[in-house]
């Protein structure tokens, strides 16, 4: 997997594949209201557990039952593939049901 910087032609033309997500300040920023904290909480493990495993760790901000991630890899200061990737399976864990209770 690339750790270059994706130009924003390249990042443009990934955003269809991971619609939920967005670009603000050069990050890839995704929010997800689940219905109670604990649901919150058990969607912020499982997000940890693709982290460990991608060793590829996103930004993340819960308020109650509202959770804020972020990507972006921090040693090249924007997006490259590994946080496509990463927002990829954290999709793939949402579709499957993960923070829904």
């Amino acid at each position: 997997m690339r750790r270059d910087l994706l130009s924003a032609e390249e990042l443009a033309a990934a955003l269809p594949g991971i619609p939920e997500w967005r670009v603000a300040d050069g990050r890839l920023r995704r929010t997800v209201v689940c219905p109670s904290f604990r649901d919150a909480i058990e969607l912020v493990r499982r997000v940890a557990d693709i982290a460990e495993e991608l060793d590829h760790h996103p930004d993340i901000d819960i308020r109650y039952r509202t959770v804020h991630l972020t990507l972006w890899t921090h040693d090249r200061g924007g997006v490259t593939e590994f946080d496509l990737e990463a927002a990829r399976r954290i999709d793939r864990l949402l579709a499957a049901g993960a923070g829904d209770g």
